[in-house]
Parts: structure tokens; C-alpha cells; sequence
């Protein structure tokens, strides 16, 4: 009975990680880009990385925008580093059609974002955590 109970603990030491959710995980409000357009981003697991889909997008004012890059990844291949940190992925900025190299930096509620591509670099703001 204690061999059972034994190997049922480490079992589930060894499962839960793969169940439990990942602090970013969520819907992440992006601050505005050039054209002063913001969207929603939802963070999720893809295989054993990070990534994100563009669910939803807002014109300067916040009214809703229709826009064909609804669905489409922006954030991919993101590894959690600890203590918030998550980098290796790639993210990519509609309102300037590129791919950077990425950063982030998880802070309670604010998700800080920065990429390069070849020595340019941008900062992409702070994010702000909607669910």
C-alpha cells in the first residue's frame, strides 16, 4: 500500500507541471503601434514553447478594426526562462510587416516586449494583461 501510494505521489509530481498553466498565459492588450492601432493578443502553449494569436485588433479610439491579421500568430517559440523571463521566440509587428527576434519580461499583470532584427532594435512596449 505504500509503494502504491508512494508511486501515485511522484506520478503526480511528475504529471501536474504538464497540466499547469503557464503564468503568461491569457489575453494581452499590445500599447499602440505606429498607426496608433492596438490589438489582443492570446497567449498560449504551442508544444512545449510559447506563443500568441492576434484575436483581436482597436483603432486609436478603441473601436473594434477589422483587419486580415486577426488570427494570425505574432508571438512563436517563446521559452520560459524563470522568474518571468521568456526569450529564444520570434514576434512580429503587423504595422511594420517585420519579425524580431524577442524578449519578455512578465510582471504581475504587465508584460514588457522587446525584439531586434540584426542590430536594429525596438521596444514594443508594455503590454497589459485583459484575462
Amino acid at each position: 500500500m505504500k509503494i502504491l501510494a508512494l508511486t501515485m505521489a511522484i506520478s503526480a509530481t511528475l504529471i501536474f507541471p504538464a497540466f499547469a498553466g503557464d503564468a503568461v498565459e491569457g489575453q494581452w492588450r499590445t500599447t499602440k503601434d505606429d498607426n496608433g492601432n492596438s490589438g489582443i493578443i492570446q497567449v498560449a502553449p504551442c508544444g512545449d514553447k510559447i506563443c500568441g494569436t492576434l484575436i483581436a485588433s482597436f483603432d486609436g479610439n478603441g473601436a473594434p478594426i477589422a483587419t486580415d491579421n486577426i488570427g494570425k500568430k505574432i508571438i512563436w517559440d517563446m521559452i520560459a526562462q524563470g522568474d518571468g523571463a521568456y526569450s529564444g521566440g520570434k514576434i512580429w509587428s503587423p504595422d511594420r510587416d517585420k519579425t524580431y527576434k524577442s524578449k519578455m519580461q512578465l510582471n504581475g499583470n504587465k508584460l514588457s516586449v522587446k525584439g531586434c532584427v540584426l542590430v536594429v532594435c525596438r521596444d514594443g512596449g508594455t503590454w497589459t494583461r485583459v484575462n
